[in-house]
């Protein structure tokens, strides 16, 4: 490699990691670390304005941006109409008040919903529920939080449309729903009945109440929290109008950033509310962030970097298809963690379809199931490792509840080594 690439390559994976490093330390707002990041690698020669924003490849991934835009205003407008206090309400009546029975109840939801939808919409409906919930439970909605985020990034890799890097992955691969689902789904149940119980004992010191607490809320009346039934029937009409057309993405190909503006478009016209009235639930911090991270991640593509770790890769495997699945997994794992799982895929996609020419029979797909579950699951180890992470811990920061890199990735590498070791016999097993 020439001198100078190599130099801008070693000053372009330095910005990154000083960046990463800020980030972890928590001494400095994220949003203004990643766009501080984003302009040194516009100023190193890394990026500039084509390859940031108009490149696919190697620039800010607008339909993830457009996506939770979207999402965020459709939310928005469903929050006035007092449907999250009467889903919270009904759940904790249902659990007896019992902040662990709760938790369990949310978890399943959550995850449920995940495949159904994706992840990142899960949360966004997901994490104002919680606020309400343990409002009225006594309890820290902090364990809530971070629970549902690991298993939404859990119960989204079980379908093509459940998490962001399924997507890619199917585009690339020309896999069906269908095949994703029945590859993915049923490993995902597995670690599920693992994580769920393992959660609501690490987070069980935090989940404890008070019988009063518990005896106020049984008093409580969903019903009376209901604050706008037309404009509640309205919003759950074009909400699933929405969820339809997500579902059915191969079939319509329209992208779900199209779906969800679209949608947030047809909501905000026909609801009544003023765009203040919606646009103050946006998380536009979070919004920002990803675009410095993408920004940031697409200059390590420009630079080579990522494609000079994933051809030292290839000579790693040789033809060990077996080799370069285990491998695959635990990279994936790790990177993800590091770099946010969209960009990392996209980056190791051409890779794994170079890997994947000569597989065939029951092992013709096993490299994508591999990046699959390792980017998925590895998602849940940091802050950004994932969309719904990073979405969630701004959702809770606007509540008044930090949740720092540490206290995050206390419990999510937990969670992350669980999955993963999980992945592995059923890889092996199923495979080979």
């Amino acid at each position: 490699m020439p001198y100078p690439y190599l130099m801008e390559m070693i000053l372009a994976v330095s910005i990154f990691v000083i960046a990463y490093i800020f980030i972890a330390t928590e001494k400095i707002s994220k949003v203004a670390i990643v766009l501080s990041g984003a302009a040194a690698m516009v100023l190193i020669g890394a990026t500039d304005a084509e390859k940031a924003f108009y490149n696919h490849e190697t620039g800010i991934d607008w339909n993830v941006i457009f996506l939770l835009l979207g999402m965020m205003i459709i939310v928005g407008i469903i929050h006035k109409t007092g449907l999250f206090e009467y889903i919270a309400v009904g759940a904790i009546k249902k659990s007896q008040g019992n902040p662990k029975t709760s938790l369990v109840y949310l978890m399943i939801l959550t995850a449920l919903a995940s495949a159904i939808l994706d992840n990142v919409t899960t949360i966004l409906l997901a994490v104002p529920m919680t606020l309400i919930i343990t409002k009225h439970l006594q309890v820290s909605p902090i364990p809530f939080i971070l629970a549902e985020v690991f298993v939404s990034n859990i119960g989204g890799a079980a379908t093509l449309v459940g998490d962001p890097p399924n997507i890619i992955i199917a585009s690339k691969a020309d896999i069906s729903f269908n095949a994703f689902l029945i590859h993915m789904a049923p490993l995902v149940l597995l670690v599920l009945a693992v994580i769920i119980p393992f959660l609501v004992f690490f987070f069980r010191r935090e989940l404890i109440n008070s019988p009063e607490a518990r005896d106020l809320v049984m008093r409580l009346d969903a019903r009376e929290f209901l604050k706008d039934l037309v404009l509640l029937r309205k919003s759950l009409f074009v909400l699933t109008l929405v969820m339809i057309a997500f579902m059915l993405h191969a079939v319509l190909h329209l992208e779900p950033s199209i779906v969800a503006l679209f949608g947030a478009g047809v909501l905000s016209a026909i609801s009544g509310l003023k765009p203040r009235d919606y646009l103050q639930d946006v998380e536009w911090p979070t919004l920002i962030f990803f675009i410095g991270l993408f920004i940031m991640v697409g200059a390590l593509v420009n630079v080579g970097a990522l494609g000079e770790f994933a051809e030292f890769l290839k000579e790693i495997f040789g033809d060990d298809t077996q080799l370069a699945s285990m491998v695959i997994i635990g990279i994936s794992a790790l990177l993800s963690g590091a770099v946010d799982n969209i960009p990392y895929v996209a980056s190791m996609t051409p890779i794994v379809a170079e890997l994947s020419q000569n597989l065939i029979g029951r092992q013709e797909n096993v490299l994508w199931w591999s990046l699959a579950f390792g980017a998925d699951f590895g998602g849940n180890a940091t802050i950004i490792g994932a969309s719904a992470n990073v979405v969630a811990i701004g959702l809770a920061a606007r509540a008044g509840y930090k949740i720092s890199f540490l206290k995050f990735a206390r419990s999510g590498v937990l969670v992350t080594a669980i999955s993963i070791a999980m992945v592995y016999p059923y890889i092996l097993l199923r495979y080979f």
